[in-house]
């Protein structure tokens, strides 16, 4: 449930919009909307929760408020691109690479970042991480990827249902971790 106090005009003033928008489009609404959210006044309990904030035709936003680690696992969007604001904590995001060793990149409070529609990564939070996601289009739904008998495979989820840890893979790309 989104914060009682939540200034609605403004958000709806953010989310408004003719066209699909460019991953930086949506980085920089999420930033806007972070402007909107007062940490000190969310509920802490349980592990946390993805709030919608908004979703219309052509975007939609989560408030990601994870008080336990978090890790998405490596997925894709099915094609809608993503830009990232931290709020409080640190979010790792990391893009599925192969032949080349992998690089989880670091962001913390005021940090903004975007990927494409058309790659896949995993996100890591640590304990208290708080981030705005704006996804464009609106997500239809979420590639999880993992490794079966050695063979990489894609399960279609649901995209309002968090993605699983991709444990197999990971040990696979991160040898010894």
């Amino acid at each position: 449930m989104p914060p009682p106090d939540l200034d609605r005009a403004r958000l709806r003033a953010i989310a408004d919009g003719d066209r699909p928008l460019t991953p930086e489009e949506c980085a920089e609404r999420a930033r806007l909307a972070a402007d909107l959210i007062d940490p000190g006044r969310l509920d802490r309990s349980g592990s946390g929760e993805a709030v919608l904030l908004w979703r219309d035709e052509h975007s939609e936003a989560w408030l990601n408020l994870w008080w336990q680690p978090r890790d998405t696992g490596y997925h894709d969007h099915t094609g809608s691109c993503v830009g990232v604001h931290v709020i409080a904590g640190r979010a790792w995001n990391e893009p599925l690479t192969v032949g080349v060793p992998p690089v989880a990149r670091e962001y913390g409070p005021g940090d903004t970042f975007w990927f494409p529609g058309d790659g896949i990564h995993r996100m890591d939070h640590e304990a208290g991480a708080i981030t705005i996601h704006v996804y464009s289009p609106p997500i239809r739904a979420i590639g999880h990827y993992d490794l079966d008998d050695g063979q990489l495979r894609r399960i279609l989820g649901l995209p309002d249902e968090p993605s699983p840890p991709s444990a197999a893979l990971y040990e696979a790309l991160h040898p010894g971790s």
